[in-house]
């Protein structure tokens, strides 16, 4: 068997999720490995739906424009009960959300971050295998087969698996994945329609038995290139998979089937039977059968090694709802195994994703549980507070033991995300500026808001609590005079959004976190108290 050099983390799974926790580490200059047991990456458009607050952290990645150029937009849905069409839904955000939801193939969107990737010198090792693993206090000692047929030991300080709902990590750790299938199956085609709906709209078309109950379905998701869509149907009974389930080694029967699938023929019985307007389907470029599950583990790692994504929960894809979320679980821990690598993360740090991420991921899979059953109406929220929900703006993380108490103050509270704003501006650019500019390309970011009494003593207790990782900018409210603080870059809130959305009007310092969620907010700020907030992320000595 041959030994290979140490490396900080082993990435299992070339997924948007591995992806996405290999970029962040990179990123962070921490030196990864990221296998995948596939010879190549697959052509599937298995998860389309970008969600806004997956683009508010790509723009912070600085890829967003790269995705935006590749996807389609989505700006509502189309809907029809036995032909009779109802209510169209309008996918707005508010006007200082950045972003509205997008539409990408998940293999346009695995071939953006890999791309990105191999921009910071890390490409994905394909066809390479995690046959096991063992982990000790100083590592994790993982067997990899390669391409070849022959093992590798690759030593390493964290593994992290986002391999799927299969996943080899999670059976080595001994979680459990408690859950169950859904009975119905689902046919996918990807495929052009000649209709004439927009292009920008979903289309659900629904039939309703005699009952009540909805006996057949059809979901359109645009996809790039003209009327070419991501379909899902129900399936007959002749390309049924169910027998399959008692062969799942796992008993996890969740994702695209093997066996026979859809051919042209049956895409086109469901569109005659259900399509609003006549059309014809065209250039299919695959179709699969795909089974549902919903399951969540018990806990997202043990000791040294994590899991991510699917490998960590699984659920109806209602509302595009988990490809975004597990991309959000590798940024959140992604982040903190940099500093726990570096020696710099307080002792209970890691132990923060999975309290963080695990309640995320349990009201994922009861959510979307719940909608696939009845319907979004079984949460009747008001259709704002319902569309930021699925757009995954109001996941936050109050309690979370590394952020401080909420408190019962106005504006966003420890443990919120934080909303961005437009109007600011500099003493150069002539443009206007956003919040996320600012925090663009950095970590730990320290925002002191107003007349702070000595800008420049927190700044400095800043980067001496975060061992120089926690940069700090200055933003002054609306007509203040602008004057130097201790060499920190200057803004202000020249249109005042800053104020309104944030509702503060007097000297605050906000802690804002790599992930975009807010650590503190200290009114009036003081360096002991910033201090005491940043103890429970950073640690000052010692190696991870």
């Amino acid at each position: 068997m041959a030994h290979t050099h140490a490396t900080d983390v082993l990435v299992v799974g070339a997924g948007p999720v591995g992806l996405t926790a290999a970029v962040e580490l990179r990123r962070r200059g921490v030196s990864c490995r990221i296998v995948d047991r596939l010879p190549e990456r697959l052509p599937f458009a298995k998860a389309v739906g970008i969600q806004p607050r997956t683009l508010e952290l790509w723009d912070r990645m600085g890829l967003v424009r790269t995705a935006l150029e590749a996807a389609v937009p989505l700006s509502g849905q189309l809907a029809y009960v036995n032909g009779v069409e109802q209510p169209r839904l309008e996918m707005v955000m508010p006007p200082e959300i950045p972003y509205g939801f997008a539409a990408l193939p998940q293999y346009e969107t695995e071939r953006i971050l890999a791309e990105f990737l191999s921009r910071l010198g890390t490409g994905v090792e394909r066809g390479a295998e995690l046959v096991s693993f063992t982990q000790d206090a100083d590592g994790v000692t993982s067997r990899v087969r390669t391409p070849s047929g022959a093992e590798e030991e690759v030593r390493t300080r964290f593994l992290v698996g986002c391999d799927g709902a299969h996943s080899i990590v999670r059976k080595g750790l001994g979680l459990t994945f408690e859950g169950g299938a859904l009975p119905d199956e689902f046919m996918l085609a990807d495929a052009q329609l000649d209709w004439d709906l927009p292009h920008d709209h979903t289309v659900r078309a629904m039939h309703r038995g005699a009952s009540g109950a909805v006996d057949d379905v059809l979901v359109c998701i645009p996809l790039p290139g003209a009327g070419r869509y991501r379909m899902s149907m129900m399936v007959p009974p002749e390309l049924s998979t169910a027998r399959q389930e008692e062969a799942s080694a796992d008993g996890v029967t969740h994702g695209l089937q093997s066996g026979r699938g859809p051919e042209l023929a049956d895409v086109q019985t469901v569109l005659d039977r259900l399509s609003p307007r006549p059309t014809t389907a065209s250039g299919i470029r695959w179709t699969s059968v795909f089974r549902i599950s919903h399951r969540i583990v018990d806990r997202y790692g043990d000791g040294r090694v994590f899991v991510a994504g699917d490998a960590a929960h699984i659920h109806p894809p209602t509302g595009a709802q988990g490809m975004n979320t597990g991309i959000q679980d590798a940024w959140n821990l992604a982040w903190k195994l940099a500093l726990a690598v570096d020696g710099r993360a307080h002792p209970d740090l890691l132990a923060s994703y999975d309290a963080e991420r695990r309640p995320v991921g349990e009201e994922v899979v009861g959510r979307t549980v719940r909608h696939a059953a009845h319907g979004v109406q079984a949460d009747p929220e008001d259709p704002e507070t319902l569309m930021l929900r699925e757009a995954q703006l109001l996941v936050g993380y109050r309690g979370s033991p590394i952020t401080d108490p909420p408190g019962d103050g106005p504006g966003p509270r420890p443990g919120d995300r934080a909303p961005d704003c437009v109007g600011l501006s500099g003493e150069i650019a002539a443009y206007p500026l956003r919040l996320y500019d600012l925090l663009r390309d950095r970590d730990h970011v320290l925002l002191l808001y107003g007349a702070a009494p000595d800008p420049g003593a927190l700044a400095r207790t800043a980067r001496e609590a975060s061992g120089g990782r926690m940069e700090t900018c200055v933003l002054l409210p609306a007509g203040a005079p602008h004057t130097a603080a201790d060499g920190l870059p200057v803004y202000t809130d020249t249109a005042g959004q800053f104020a309104r959305l944030y509702e503060t009007d007097g000297p605050t310092a906000f802690v804002i976190r790599p992930d975009g969620y807010l650590g503190a907010r200290l009114a009036p700020p003081t360096a002991e108290g910033l201090r005491t907030h940043l103890a429970g992320t950073f640690a000052p000595t010692g190696r991870g």
